[in-house]
């Protein structure tokens, strides 16, 4: 049997366009043993890293692309055969996109021409256009040897005429033609769900969509006895030809981190290990403990190892900067397991307080850069921002993308408008749900409304909310995590416009990141530390020797007294109802006890029964108890009870004789065991 490319698919990357998610667009065509297939969202990389990872789990070929409706009105859609012709392509739709509106591009093809030299292209004419041969000529004579003109065959009234036109434009114009399904979803049963989309994009009813909705479902992937019915064997073998002429592949791109951390004179090792250094002088200056020596050197061994050197002089020239302007700044999560992170102030918890893992920051095993978080005072977080943006220049550094995705509210009404509903219905309906509601919550919810079951529009109106629940909305930028490279940043991934003036975003978020090992940087925005900054600033006046947090007594007998009655308003942290509930239960009496305060309080140890055996064991009231040594070196702290992600590592380390990586690996699985199949 013939095979087949699908050269031309729309994700629901491309917003309100398409109906299927990028892996369920690769899952089917594995299913249905296509050769390639190319996910071309309109002037968009954002769904491509997705594909890629479940194109690398099945086995199947991603050719990367994207779709352009251009100013002449031309539709082409433009594949990246190689490295530099995708550096190429993410240019393209970088420029269209600055130059426009947040969710608008602008291209022309002049553009296309003159910045894509090694993409492959196949145009998409409308054969009742009254350029379309002159656009042709311009092509094939600019482009010539890598343009195609695209066939769709769809089942609609006119196929036969349309595609006797084009076979006459092709011969024509001497260019190749190749099959192409104008594929929006992965299946025929999302019609409905696209019907949805095309509504709330064209802002109407579907009911008075009109032609504007589409005429049948044969925009899926269909299968390869049903395509060689519609389409000539050259059109399908085509699609084969182009399919073996695209090599590249998102694991080709290689992150190069930024050069100007290191200064003239040193490698990055070197001067890494020269601030360390310098650092752990001042951290202890009486002498640096040997158990604390052996740290440092494992930690910058491995650092330097796996080449994140870098990455550590990034984040600490970004808090050294922040620092020298008395900016309130403070490293926090697993960069607190660090302690080059300590000597280089990028944390301020001293290593010989707490007890955790460093391969809980970094592993070999995890084979992705370790994520530090920076929080900043919120009012001056701008000027560090705007520091990252005059050190790199806005080539290269931009914000991550957030996708937001519909959840129980917005699904509800956008669902409701696209149907016609009544509109107060439909808004007295959203406003019954919360947002931690589940899908299995929502049925519950409908009924409550008299909706569910009682008609066919309710039930179609269920069954398009349950289906559109976690689909992309649209892209915004994340909170505070910066992606800085050594090269302009578009060659790498799309760069376009946030909602926020002077804001510029890339097209992938932290999964994606993270999935392709990039550097992403957090600059955070934490009010409280603004707070802190006026409080300290307050008590300077009236007791001079207190200037910084490090000047606050430890261990202060009166303050423990105030938390052991829950007088925590305003204390971060410790001011909500469940943690004022704890305090007088739990009795912290030193700094440790309100780590612990603070871990407790939380759904994971509230789920895991783990809350009322260790107040009892504090309290007394229970014996303290270990199945054996080595257990009771990871559980003493805890009495016992397990309550810290760092203890399931050390259990794992000394029961079941897991490295340090591996064990992390277990506390990822366990973590995100809901969603996450290798637990």
């Amino acid at each position: 049997m013939l095979n087949y490319a699908e050269l031309r698919c729309l994700s629901c990357y491309s917003f309100l366009r398409g109906a299927s998610h990028p892996h369920e667009m690769v899952e089917r065509a594995a299913q249905l043993g296509y050769a390639a297939l190319a996910i071309t969202d309109e002037c968009s990389l954002a769904g491509v890293v997705k594909a890629h990872v479940a194109a690398k789990e099945l086995g199947i070929q991603l050719i990367i692309g994207s779709e352009f409706t251009l100013e002449e009105g031309i539709k082409l859609v433009a594949l990246a055969p190689s490295r530099a012709a995708y550096s190429e392509l993410s240019g393209l739709i970088s420029m269209a996109r600055r130059r426009s509106p947040k969710g608008e591009y602008r291209a022309s093809l002049r553009d296309v021409i003159f910045h894509l030299k090694r993409c492959l292209l196949i145009w998409l004419p409308d054969s009742d256009s009254e350029n379309v041969r002159a656009y042709g000529l311009q092509l094939r004579r600019l482009c010539k040897n890598r343009v195609w003109l695209g066939v769709s065959h769809l089942l609609g009234n006119d196929e036969v005429q349309r595609y006797g036109a084009l076979l006459q434009l092709a011969n024509e114009l001497d260019i190749p033609m190749l099959a192409c399904g104008d594929v929006r979803m992965h299946c025929a049963t999302r019609k409905p769900l696209h019907d949805v989309f095309t509504a709330l994009r064209h802002n109407t009813s579907i009911d008075q969509l009109g032609r504007k909705r589409l005429a049948n479902s044969q925009q899926h992937l269909r299968s390869l006895e049903k395509l060689q019915q519609l389409y000539p064997p050259a059109l399908l073998e085509e699609t084969l030809r182009i399919a073996s002429a695209c090599h590249f592949s998102l694991d080709e791109l290689r992150y190069e981190y930024p050069q100007e951390v290191v200064p003239r004179g040193y490698v990055a090792s070197s001067y890494l290990r020269e601030l360390v250094a310098r650092g752990s002088a001042v951290r202890w200056p009486q002498g640096i403990p040997t158990d604390i020596q052996q740290r440092i050197d494992k930690e910058l061994t491995l650092i330097e190892e796996l080449e994140y050197e870098y990455y550590f002089l990034t984040v600490y020239d970004i808090v050294r900067f922040a620092r020298e302007r008395d900016i309130l700044c403070q490293g926090r999560g697993s960069a607190a397991n660090s302690v080059v992170c300590y000597c280089l102030f990028i944390t301020e918890v001293s290593p010989e307080q707490i007890s955790l893992l460093f391969e809980r920051f970094i592993s070999k095993e995890r084979d992705e850069p370790p994520d530090i978080d920076v929080d900043f005072e919120h009012e001056r977080r701008e000027e560090v921002i705007q520091y990252i943006y005059r050190k790199y220049s806005r080539k290269r550094a931009a914000l991550a993308a957030t996708v937001v995705t519909y959840r129980s509210r917005s699904a509800v009404r956008d669902v409701g408008r696209a149907l016609g509903l009544d509109p107060v219905f439909v808004d007295d309906l959203a406003k019954s749900l919360a947002w931690w509601d589940r899908t299995a919550d929502l049925a519950k919810r409908f009924e409550e409304q008299g909706v569910a079951g009682h008609s066919r529009q309710a039930e179609l109106f269920y069954t398009l909310v349950q289906e559109i629940l976690g689909f992309p909305r649209h892209l915004s930028q994340h909170v505070g995590g910066f992606v800085i490279t050594r090269s302009p940043i578009s060659t790498l991934v799309p760069v376009e416009n946030a909602s926020m003036a002077e804001r510029t975003i890339i097209q992938w978020d932290k999964e994606d990141i993270e999935a392709l090992g990039l550097l992403k940087v957090d600059i955070l925005a934490l009010g409280m530390l603004s707070a802190i900054r006026k409080s300290l600033q307050l008590v300077h006046r009236y007791c001079p020797a207190i200037k910084t947090i490090s000047d606050i007594p430890r261990e202060d007998h009166a303050t423990y007294q105030m938390l052991q009655v829950a007088d925590t308003i305003g204390v971060f942290q410790i001011e909500s109802r469940a943690q004022m509930s704890m305090l007088p239960r739990l009795k912290p009496e030193c700094f440790y006890d309100l780590v612990i305060e603070i871990a407790i309080v939380r759904p994971g140890p509230i789920q895991g029964d783990m809350v009322h055996p260790y107040l009892r064991r504090k309290q007394g009231l229970e014996q303290v108890t270990y199945p054996s040594d080595a257990i009771r070196s990871v559980l003493e702290r805890t009495l016992g009870v397990p309550i810290f992600q760092e203890q399931v590592i050390r259990l794992a380390m000394v029961a079941a004789g897991f490295s340090g990586g591996e064990a992390d690996q277990l506390r990822r699985a366990i973590t995100h065991w809901g969603k996450n199949s290798k637990l």
